[in-house]
C-alpha cells in the first residue's frame, strides 16, 4: 500500500518539477584534488586492479581440463540451477553467481555442507563459465576481490561448448 501511495504521488507531480540529484550519505565529491592528484589516484587504482582480469581459456583448453579433472583445479558453472538443467561441462560443479560472494566467505565445513564440494583454496586454479561469458567474467572479478589468485575464465562458456560439441546451444 505504501508503494502504491509513493508511486501515485510521484506520478501526480507536475511535469515542471525539478529533480534533485540523489545524495548518498558518506559519499562526496572531492573537488579539492588537482588534476595531477586525480590522475595519480586513477593510475594507482588501475595498477591495483590490472591483475583482476582473468586470463581467457579456449574451448580446447577447457575440453582437456574437463577430460582430466584434478583436485587441484575447479571448473565452476556460475549459472542458476534451472539453467544447469540444460546440461553442464563434464567434471564441472555448480556455484551460482548470485550466491558466489557469500559462499566464498563461508568456512570450509559449511561450504561443503551447502555446495557439496570442497571450498577452493585461495591459490587453487578456478575456471569459471556461464551461458555466454558475461557472468563468468563477473565471477572472476568476485573471486579476485575475495583473495583468489589463480582465476581463469572460459569466456565462450556453455554456448561455445555446445556448439563445439555438436549440439545446438539452448
Amino acid at each position: 500500500m505504501l508503494r502504491t501511495i509513493v508511486f501515485s504521488a510521484a506520478r501526480s507531480r507536475p511535469s515542471t518539477h525539478i529533480q534533485r540529484p540523489l545524495l548518498v550519505p558518506g559519499l562526496r565529491f572531492n573537488s579539492s584534488r588537482t588534476s595531477e592528484e586525480r590522475k595519480a589516484h586513477n593510475k594507482a587504482k588501475e595498477d591495483l586492479q590490472k591483475d583482476w582480469v582473468a586470463p581467457i581459456l579456449t574451448y580446447e583448453q577447457v575440453k582437456r581440463k574437463s577430460q582430466q579433472p584434478s583436485e587441484d583445479a575447479y571448473l565452476i558453472d556460475v549459472r542458476e540451477p534451472d539453467e544447469v538443467l540444460q546440461g553442464m561441462i563434464p567434471s564441472a560443479v555448480n556455484l551460482p553467481l548470485s550466491g558466489l560472494s557469500g559462499a566464498l566467505h563461508l568456512d570450509r565445513e559449511k561450504f561443503k555442507e551447502i555446495h557439496g564440494f570442497q571450498k577452493p583454496a585461495l591459490d587453487q586454479e578456478i575456471i569459471f563459465y556461464c551461458r555466454s561469458g558475461m557472468r563468468s567474467s563477473s565471477a572472476s572479478d568476485v573471486a579476485r576481490r575475495n583473495g583468489y589468485k589463480n582465476i581463469l575464465n572460459y569466456k565462450g562458456s556453455w554456448l561455445d561448448w555446445k556448439a563445439k560439441e555438436g549440439g545446438q546451444p539452448s
